[in-house]
């Protein structure tokens, strides 16, 4: 079987959105609505793809930039589908729109408790780092 990679649109969204309900470690909030991603991929256009297997979507990343580094939002792979590239070559369609537009570092938000997730990331090359903390305040 052959996949096909291309941009994320917002037609996409309810297939995405289901793909990342039923993938563990993929932590959804009301930024996820319809209206956030759609504002999500104005932001970024050209920059959040999909995997296709026909007309079926087994894979989906977000990523964005706010001008000096690039952000990885949940990479998700349908579980029938992994071991198969699919996440790895999404993460390089990133990489490489990130590079286009002047971005050399990109960064990645892992739940703690998301072990398969922290090795998928480690054998792509990503380094964990322990001298940051996350924090996050509503606006």
């Amino acid at each position: 079987m052959t996949n096909t990679y291309r941009n994320m649109t917002i037609r996409d969204y309810d297939a995405v959105y289901a793909l990342w309900q039923s993938t563990p470690g993929i932590g959804l909030s009301d930024a996820d609505s319809r209206e956030g991603i759609e504002k999500f991929l104005e932001a970024n256009p050209g920059r959040c793809f999909v995997a296709l297997d026909g007309d079926e979507l087994v894979g989906a990343v977000m990523c964005g930039c706010d001008g000096r580094r690039g952000y990885l939002h949940h990479l998700a792979v349908h579980t029938d589908r992994r071991g198969q590239g699919i996440g790895r070559h999404l993460v390089e369609e990133c990489m490489a729109a990130l590079r286009a537009i002047g971005i050399d570092k990109a960064h990645i938000f892992v739940i703690k408790e998301n072990e398969s997730g922290k090795v998928f990331w480690r054998e792509a090359g990503w380094q964990e780092r322990d001298d940051l903390t996350v924090m996050s305040r509503m606006v």
